[in-house]
């Protein structure tokens, strides 16, 4: 018989011990999205997107995986690795990022 292990920390939990995680180790601009429970390691997902202020998430760039009884970030995409995506990402929307910061400073 199979136990059925049900996470003890919520989606909403993973998702700020992720942010924390992020805070720690990478620029403002990292944040954690929408966290998706994976049964068969009992892991939850994490996805990291890079995000701008007006704007929003412009794209994915890494994932953690975070322990779905503890908190605790197991494995996550390398530092230099969601760095270098981020910095991709940013080129590809550059003109839109400065717009919006543009806009916004002459309301």
């Amino acid at each position: 018989m199979v136990a059925n292990l049900n996470p003890k920390i919520t989606a909403l939990e993973a998702l700020a011990a992720s942010n924390l995680f992020l805070s720690d180790h990478l620029p403002d601009r990292y944040c954690a999205d929408d966290p998706k429970f994976d049964r068969a390691t009992s892991l939850w997902q994490v996805p990291v997107v890079m995000a701008y202020p007006f704007i929003g998430p412009i794209g994915q760039v890494g994932e953690l995986m975070v322990s779905a009884f503890s908190e605790e970030v197991l494995s996550h995409t390398p530092f230099e690795e969601m760095r270098s995506r981020g910095q991709e990402l940013y080129r590809q929307h550059r003109e839109a990022i400065e717009a919006a910061f543009l806009q916004t400073g002459n309301s």
